[in-house]
């Protein structure tokens, strides 16, 4: 195969990417850094469009993403080993990154009243903080076929760069999008006819639950509080996952996990 030609980063491009550590000029610019080979390739395959895909940035001698970024020439640039240090939030730099374009607010906000399937399920993060609990969450949600997730406004952000290596390139495969308060969004989604399940440890053995309603938003909530009040209070149903064993060796499950159990049963079930 022909060496994939690399023209050099410009300074000022390079300026401007350094800068999407910060969540400001995340949200400023629409754009979001991504680290690493596996990450970067799988976004790459999963590109809504192809103009989402804004610069692969490849460290100089850096050759094995050479084969699927012969697709995207003209977008492909050249680091040194330096330039690669001051993009990676990591202290081994994979050598790899890509820059690309966030989903677009207007387009992932779920409409009410139309467009809204018979049978639907969406995700909502209440206050979730560990930005890779956060990216997993995200994975998990594309895996099992989620329509929505939905992020409160003290929720980690989704394109943090640890959120975006947590969640393997999965942030294009689920419309996502946050919201100043989560109670009013899914006061928005009952009047819709969504049922509000909301994971808690005063709730019911999620067990217990033979059939669950046809159209649900499950609530994650803060890693240490749980839930808020205010959209605690806004649940139909309120379920756990109780313990195993003879005596509790832990407080409760990391969020992401417990997230996943309970995607699991209620859209497989």
């Amino acid at each position: 195969m022909k060496p994939l030609e690399k023209v050099a980063l410009s300074k000022a491009k390079l300026k401007i990417f350094v800068k999407l550590h910060q969540k400001k000029y995340r949200d400023s610019e629409g754009l979001f850094l991504a680290e690493g080979l596996r990450t970067v390739r799988e976004l790459c395959l999963n590109l809504p469009t192809e103009d989402m895909l804004i610069a692969l940035l490849f460290r100089d001698g850096e050759s094995e993403g050479d084969h699927f970024a012969q697709a995207y020439k003209g977008k492909v640039f050249s680091i040194s080993p330096r330039e690669c240090l001051q993009l990676s939030d990591t202290s081994t730099p994979q050598g790899v990154f890509g820059i690309f374009r966030q989903q677009s607010p207007t387009e992932s906000v779920p409409e009410v009243g139309s467009g809204i399937p018979s049978k639907s399920f969406i995700i909502a993060l209440d206050d979730v903080q560990d930005p890779g609990n956060v990216g997993t969450i995200v994975r998990t949600a594309v895996w099992f076929g989620a329509d929505a997730m939905i992020c409160s406004s003290g929720t980690a952000d989704r394109y943090n760069a640890k959120a975006v290596r947590s969640c393997a390139g999965s942030i294009y495969g689920i419309r996502h999008y946050g919201v100043e308060h989560l109670d009013l969004e899914l006061q928005r989604l009952k009047d819709s006819g969504y049922s509000i399940v909301s994971a808690s440890l005063d709730g019911k053995d999620f067990r217990e639950f033979g059939l669950w309603p046809e159209k649900q938003v499950l609530v994650i909530g803060n890693e240490a509080n749980g839930v808020s009040e205010p959209v605690k209070k806004l649940a139909d149903l309120l379920v756990k996952i109780p313990h195993g064993g003879k005596k509790v060796g832990v407080e409760s499950l990391n969020a992401s996990v417990s997230a996943a159990i309970l995607i699991e049963r209620l859209v497989l079930a």
